[in-house]
């Protein structure tokens, strides 16, 4: 069953219910859609004759469907082409929390788990736009300011979509966890925040002189956050 229309939270089964630290789990979509929006990488797990692999690639959602892309030749992308169900995960390292002692030690995260049935993308239209989609979900605008892609670069190209039928974020964000008589230890306890954050911009030293660098990319600012620029990506992407 995919999710096709929009409910406020994705059904919760066995395979998604989480059962350690439940209240920190969500099952509603905006929160599972937000964890998935700030972030490009995800590692996607599914079995070949019974050997588990997680991949690394870069993914995008469009409503309630997942699309990553990867070389014809990719072993994981061949298994899929038939469609085969599969699990997508992304997680965001938030803080270091330290305790005063070792088993509350910690970390501050957003994550998102998600499950379907991964299908090749076939029809030639809808693997075009995906193709498309991949630039501009990420850099706004930007794929009508490229050369067109080949012949040979789309058939070297698998498309994979999976709809999101059953999904769970889970977070933690809060500060020291310390048994009660634990506070009065004399150790330094605290939280230490992780971010991503975007540097100076390198042009390419072979670019045609006054090429300038497009207004669209003044969405990745030096020192800004990466999450929140592709959370703004994302919106722009919706429409928003």
């Amino acid at each position: 069953m995919s999710v096709e229309t929009e409910t406020a939270t994705y059904p919760v089964t066995p395979r998604n219910r989480v059962r350690r630290m439940h209240e920190r789990a969500s099952y509603d979509r905006e929160a599972v859609h937000a964890v998935l929006d700030a972030a490009m990488l995800c590692h996607v797990a599914y079995v070949i004759d019974g050997q588990p692999y997680a991949t690394p690639t870069l993914f995008w959602r469009k409503g309630d469907t997942l699309y990553w892309h990867g070389s014809s030749a990719s072993r994981m992308l061949r298994h899929l082409k038939a469609g085969t169900p599969a699990c997508l995960t992304v997680a965001h390292l938030d803080g270091l929390v330290l305790a005063r002692s070792g088993f509350n030690h910690s970390a501050n995260y957003r994550s998102a788990m998600c499950f379907g049935t991964a299908r090749l993308v076939e029809d030639p239209e809808e693997k075009n736009e995906a193709m498309r989609d991949v630039i501009d979900r990420f850099y706004p605008q930007r794929s009508a300011l490229l050369r067109p892609i080949t012949p040979q670069e789309a058939k070297a190209t698998t498309i994979i979509a999976m709809p999101i039928d059953e999904a769970v974020a889970k977070v933690r964000a809060k500060g020291v966890g310390d048994d009660e008589e634990d506070f009065a230890l004399p150790i330094w306890a605290g939280v230490i925040p992780v971010t991503t954050v975007l540097g100076a911009v390198e042009p390419c030293h072979r670019l045609v002189p006054g090429i300038d660098r497009p207004e669209t990319l003044s969405l990745f600012p030096e020192g800004g956050r990466l999450d929140d620029s592709l959370l703004t990506g994302q919106r722009l992407y919706d429409g928003g």
